[in-house]
Parts: C-alpha cells; structure tokens; sequence
C-alpha cells in the first residue's frame, strides 16, 4: 500500500510543474466554494503562465549564454552566474508542493493575527507567496529538510509583512490620494527592506537634509526618457552591452538586442496572467474569511503595483538600472550579471513609501543598498540551479555546469534562511550564537521601525485634524 502511494505521488510529480498546479490550483478552488468553470480557469491559467515563463527564460538563456560565456573567457571577470529575474523562482516555487503548505501556514498567521487584533490586513496576494517559498525552501535546502524550524521562521517573517502593511497604509493613503474609507494596502514581500531604507532615510535626516532643496519632478523625467526608459529599449540595451563583452559580431550584437527587448517586454506581460490565475482561489478564501470575521473591516493586501502609478518610482527605476549594471562588475563578492532584475521594482516601492517620493533620497538610498541585493543573488544561485535541475525545469540554451539566479526582493531574509540553515544543520556552537545574534537583530530593528512608522502616522493624523480644525474656525 505505501509502495503504491509512493509511486502515485512520484507521478504525480513527474507530472511537472505546470500540470501540478494546474491540478492543485482547480482543487483547492473547488474545496473553497468556487464554480467548477472559475476553478478550471484559474489552474488553467497558471498553468499556461508557469509555461509561458519557462518559454521565455529559454529564449533569453539560449541567446545570452554564449556572449556570457566568451565575456568570462576573454576579461576574467568572475560575473558567471546569470540574473534571469523574478521568473525562474516563481517557476521553481509553484512547482513544489511547499509552496501549498506555506501558502496554508501564511493563510493561518493571518487569520489568528486577525483574531487577536494584532493585524487589520487580511493579505489576499496569494501568488506571491511564491517569494516567501523561496526562503522556505532555502531554509530547508541549508537545514537538512527540517520542516519545524522553515515554518516557524516562515510565520514570523510572514506576521511582520502583515504589521508592515498597517504601518505602511497612512502612507500609502497620502501618496495615492486614499480617503480614510479606502481599504487597499500591500503586503508585498519586497516591502521587508523598508526597515533598512528607513535607518538610511534617518539618517540623511540627520546629515543630509539639504538634499531635498535638490528635488525634481519624476513624471517631467519620466516624460522626457519616454521610450528610452521603457522595457524594450532596456532590454535592447542590455542585450547590446552583452554583446560588447563578449566581443561578439555586429549580426550577434543585433539579436541580442532585439532577444533582450522581448524577453523583457514578454516578462512584464507573462507575469501579468499570474494575478488573474490566482483570483479564484483567493475571492474564495476572502469569502469564507469574512464569514468567520462577521463583517469586520479590514485592509486588504494586494500587490505592489498598486504603487506603480506614482512617476517617482519608475524614474528611480530607470536611474538605478545602469548604477546596478555597474555596481555589479566591480562589487566584491558578486559574481551575478543583473539581467532579468535589471529594473529594481523589488527595491522601488520601499524607497518610495519610506522617502514619501522624494527622488533624490530615493536614488542615493538605492545605490547604497544595491549591493544587498546582488549579494543575496550571488549566495543563492547554486540553490536556485540545482533545484531547477531537480524539478526539471533547468533553462534550456544554458550549459549544464552554468548557474543563474535571480536579482530579487528579500536579500536579508534570504540570508538569514542560509545561515540558520547552516548553523541548525552543523549545530556549530559559534554559528548557532551567530544566527540567534542576527535573528534578534533582525526583530529587533522590526519593532523599532514599527515604533517609529506608528509615531509618525500619529503625528501626521494630529496635524491634520489641527488643520481641519483651523479651517472649520
């Protein structure tokens, strides 16, 4: 009987990742009350993104790697590893069977959180649960599959999204021009580094408030780079600098240009039909949870791009594009050729709620924590290889000795999966006390930012209704 269950499950997985899901997503629809066709449309629809992605991935491997690689051989420049973005995670991450399992403690954090009134964001952003699954899984990778200690580092990190997005919602209510009734927020996961810019924007408070008399006007920039800052040409001119490193033909240099500015454009559009797949099933769960909150309101968590229509995110984008490019070559300990995370939307949105939009702070902070971000690619990327080998979803067009990874959000968390994975794994008394010194940190500038976000917000509401008072008198 366990034989033949075994054999069931090792089909199942043989299925791959796209059929998975598609499978997993139509079930788990039905089991929330969604119809039969909605729930048949949402796997279907994930099904067809996690291939569309795989698709793409291929064509930019296949036309990049041998200019990548004649680049190594002729400089010495140790930027092996290739930055496919955001999607080969996402491939990677929902198809693995965990990301069901952190997507149900997540669900359940939620709903205690929400119970005890320590959150009022009921986060319905379930596709991008595929990031946390990424820390999971990194944990397990480096702890030797052990389930308790990924889940309890998974909760935490996953309450402290929640607290970020109520902290984070008067804010967001000024920059988009929110009332008090509106109840969208974003719990994203990239808004984790909003801790780290915060320390950062203090401290040009402190020593640097000068800078803000230097302030532009983002959507006049924005105007201005027109199609020059768009993901076609980005991706064109990616393509022409890989092709002038690995000293390549004119014809080559010409392809790759091209290839750069589809792969990019396609990126943005395949990645569109993730949301859309997972709708179902989250308007599912949404439902079943206001019954058991009777009505109570909350905030709802969606993603990020709630943000994008604010001009000063997208010039901060463009303007940290080329910084990134050259941070990369000569930053010690990279070994990562951003790519695929070339516009640094993980880094974006936390730099615009933490600064209130001011570009300049936005830019300076940025480039000081660029580094993090290629760092955290670079400790990454003989995971994010082996376990695309052994899903077997590997980029085809790549050597197989190759490795690539992804310039992506959560570098810290990331490396903190890594070294507690390492310290529980080797049970190393030195790195043991190394990991609980980080992780204490860790919370620890948490509470504080908390502390500080929730001082500020109570101002800020103080200072509005003084003003409402004013003008009623």
């Amino acid at each position: 009987m366990l034989d033949t269950l075994n054999d069931a499950f090792n089909g199942f997985i043989n299925l791959g990742g796209a059929a998975m899901m598609f499978i997993i997503i139509t079930i788990l629809s039905l089991l929330v009350g969604v119809s039969i066709s909605k729930s048949i449309e949402g796997g279907l629809r994930m099904a067809i993104a996690l291939t569309g992605m795989g698709a793409i991935i291929s064509l930019l491997t296949s036309a990049f790697a041998p200019a990548l690689e004649d680049f190594v051989k002729s400089t010495g420049v140790s930027l092996s590893v290739t930055d496919l973005g955001w999607a080969p995670l996402a491939v990677i991450t929902w198809g693995s069977v965990y990301t069901l399992y952190f997507a149900f403690i997540c669900l359940v954090v939620n709903f205690l959180m929400l119970v005890m009134k320590k959150t009022t964001t009921f986060n319905v952003d379930l596709f991008n649960i595929w990031n946390l699954s990424v820390i999971g899984l990194l944990t397990l990778y480096y702890s030797d599959n052990n389930l308790v200690l990924t889940s309890v580092f998974i909760m935490v990190i996953y309450a402290l999204m929640l607290v970020n997005a109520d902290v984070m919602k008067p804010t967001i209510n000024e920059l988009l021009g929110y009332d008090k009734t509106n109840i969208t927020t974003t719990a994203h996961p990239s808004l984790l580094i909003a801790p780290v810019v915060y320390i950062f924007n203090k401290i040009i408070d402190k020593c640097l408030p000068f800078i803000d008399k230097y302030d532009f006007n983002a959507e006049v920039l924005n105007r201005k780079i027109g199609f020059w800052g768009s993901k076609f040409a980005i991706g064109a001119y990616l393509g022409i600098f890989i092709g002038l490193l690995g000293q390549q033909s004119a014809a080559e240099i010409f392809t790759l240009a091209f290839t750069g500015g589809v792969a990019l454009e396609l990126f943005g559009l395949v990645g569109g039909w993730f949301g859309p797949a997972i709708e179902p099933l989250s308007d599912g769960i949404t439902k079943l949870m206001s019954k058991r909150l009777r009505g109570r309101k909350l905030f709802i968590g969606i993603d990020w791009p709630i943000l994008a229509t604010r001009a000063e995110l997208w010039a901060v984008a463009n303007i940290l594009a080329p910084i990134l490019l050259v941070i990369a070559i000569f930053l010690p300990g990279n070994t990562v050729l951003p790519l695929g995370g070339i516009i640094l939307t993980v880094l974006a949105p936390a730099l615009l709620i933490v600064t209130k939009g001011r570009v300049v702070r936005m830019t300076i902070i940025g480039t000081i924590l660029i580094p993090l971000f290629l760092w955290g690619a670079s400790l990454i990327a003989k995971f994010v290889t082996d376990t695309s080998k052994a899903m077997n979803n590997f980029p085809s067009g790549m050597n197989e000795n190759a490795l690539f990874s992804s310039v992506d959000s959560d570098p810290i968390e990331k490396m903190l999966a890594i070294l507690m994975g390492r310290a529980v794994d080797t049970m190393d008394p030195k790195l043991l006390l190394f990991t609980i010194l980080a992780f204490v940190a860790y919370i620890g500038m948490f509470l504080w930012y908390f502390k500080q976000m929730r001082k500020e917000n109570a101002k800020a509401q103080n200072g509005k209704e003084e003003i409402n008072i004013k003008s009623a008198m």
